[in-house]
């Protein structure tokens, strides 16, 4: 709960606000997102002395009849878990509200025994249950109006700002907060409006508004994120901030034309929910002491590839945690700036007014910095002014978008990059994918077939007998998918003599890691296999993003 800890300037903020609304205390402190829902929920739980109920504790049919009315059940977001002589027991997700505890006794006829739940499960199991949790989105179309593609601006306007409009987009983010998606993609068709989320790296979609209502949707997007509702045919980027389920948000907004009207893409960027920890990450032992010498090195440049998407600006925010000491100057370029570093200078691009990454730099180095962060290389260019810091004593770090580490060498000769100069800067290149993590609670074990385990290599990773696999089964912990969060695959290249003799005569991608892996380099398709015999992820998962190994 280190994300959860309230400052003393916090506390009184919230009982400032207490005392002009008179609402409870610990309701103010999840409004104002000072503390995540479940952190309340756990802390209550604890001062009260009362149980706190999990996901496989709510009932798989309602427990107590009609007796008691779904709407009284919502409003004060009770749940009952059972019904028995000796009384009902019912899941609260503010067990202090003792009207609700009193009313609940009068309609039973028995004792009531108050447990506290977490918001966002009562609500869930509310959905499941009752059909009314939070509202469904057809609940609130049913309430919204028709807008059409040829309405006027202003008419638009007040669209999007209409209750039933609002409601439905602040549900779409909700659950997509609940769920842990990282992405909402709001995409309008000829004859439908379809909205998916990306939680764990693959798309699902969910329900979605009517095509009626996409022009009214995706204008309340725009609104809040402070875009231009009026200009339909260029690409706009705006951002969001906001508190979902008692946790500050960052939503970072993208909407570009297409045949049928704008499609928008919200990227949840929520710093509560990033591990910025070397091994939860996925390095090993092995890996990142690795890693560790070449980011010790005092300067030269270090670089961390892989596909959108991959974790790269995550594995470099925990270098910079490691390298952010009151003796260096870090500075850092980026596009967009994704979490705000304590102690460290960030700047954001704005390529609008002429503030491009190699403009930036330029500056940058004027300011006398010990440690650069550059977001991404993405010229020639900003590649010569990395190269030029490196040499000048400085410490580069930044991305590139290549499939494995042996393709950055190759991409940055390519991009025009001197050789003489490439092997006298870069000290090494980590890539990396993201896979999938097995759910602990439901995963199986078996053992791998022969054949298998001959085809793969197995037998050159681990000498346990039997190999066993672990496979994705599913539970409510879950969502039935079997898998929960991600982990890093990667390989790490170091520079070394022998591949700067290989980079100065443009040796092809395929002898440089070879090479790298005689000096002891362990691949991404190797390192994924070692996470699957170890239970980590799956073999499928690891075969999914090292197709091209």
């Amino acid at each position: 709960m280190a994300g959860d800890r309230l400052t003393p300037d916090d506390l009184e903020r919230a009982r400032r606000l207490q005392q002009e609304t008179g609402e409870r205390l610990h309701v103010i402190l999840t409004q104002l997102g000072l503390i995540s829902e479940r952190a309340m929920a756990e802390a209550l739980a604890d001062f009260l002395a009362l149980p706190l109920v999990g996901l496989s504790d709510y009932p798989a049919e309602p427990a107590i009849d009609d007796a008691i009315s779904a709407k009284f059940l919502k409003e004060h977001r009770i749940v009952p878990l059972g019904d028995s002589p000796e009384g009902v027991v019912v899941a609260m997700a503010d067990p202090l509200d003792q009207y609700a505890i009193d009313a609940m006794r009068l309609f039973t006829g028995k004792p009531v025994e108050a447990r506290v739940g977490v918001p966002a499960d009562i609500e869930a199991a509310f959905d499941r249950l009752y059909g009314t949790g939070q509202g469904t989105i057809g609940e609130v179309v049913d309430e919204g109006p028709a807008a059409g593609a040829d309405e006027d601006i202003e008419r638009l306007r007040d669209l999007a700002s209409e209750a039933p409009v609002i409601r439905m987009v602040n549900l779409l983010i909700g659950r997509a907060v609940e769920t842990r998606a990282s992405d909402i993609h709001v995409e309008p068709f000829e004859n439908a409006l379809r909205v998916r989320y990306r939680i764990d790296g693959v798309l699902r979609e969910v329900e979605a508004p009517p095509s009626r209502l996409r022009a009214a949707v995706i204008s309340r997007i725009k609104l809040m994120a402070k875009l231009n509702i009026a200009e339909t045919r260029l690409p706009q980027d705006g951002r969001i901030r906001l508190v979902s389920r008692g946790k500050e948000i960052d939503l970072r907004v993208s909407s570009v034309p297409t045949m049928h009207g704008e499609s928008v893409v919200l990227r949840i960027l929520d710093r509560g929910s990033v591990a910025l920890d070397f091994a939860q990450l996925g390095f090993d032992e092995e890996s990142l002491e690795r890693y560790l010498e070449m980011l010790d090195r005092p300067h030269g440049i270090l670089l961390v590839t892989g596909p959108t998407g991959s974790g790269k600006t995550t594995t470099l925010y925990t270098s910079l945690l490691r390298l952010n000491t009151g003796e260096r100057k870090i500075l850092t370029v980026e596009d967009p700036i994704e979490y705000q570093l304590e102690g460290i200078n960030q700047l954001q691009v704005k390529p609008q007014i002429g503030l491009s990454f190699a403009n930036a730099l330029r500056s940058f180095l004027r300011q006398d910095p010990d440690i650069i962060m550059i977001g991404e290389i993405r010229d020639l260019e900003t590649a010569e002014i990395a190269v030029q810091a490196a040499l000048t004593g400085h410490e580069v770090l930044s991305t590139l978008h290549t499939n494995d580490a042996a393709s950055t060498v190759t991409r940055l000769l390519d991009m025009g990059v001197d050789d003489y100069l490439l092997t006298s800067t870069v000290n090494g290149v980590v890539a990396q994918r993201l896979v999938r993590t097995l759910c602990r609670k439901c995963r199986r074990s078996e053992a791998a077939l022969p054949e298998l385990v001959e085809q793969l290599g197995l037998r050159e990773i681990t000498d346990a007998d039997p190999i066993t696999l672990h496979q994705p089964q599913g539970c409510d912990a879950c969502n039935q998918t079997g898998y929960l969060g991600r982990v890093a695959i990667l390989e790490t290249l170091v520079i070394d003599d022998g591949l700067r003799r290989l980079i100065l005569r443009h040796a092809e991608a395929h002898e440089l890691k070879r090479a790298a892996a005689e000096a002891g380099m362990r691949t991404m398709y190797r390192d994924g296999l070692a996470k699957a015999l170890a239970g980590i992820t799956s073999l499928e998962e690891v075969l999914r993003v090292t197709r091209d190994a």
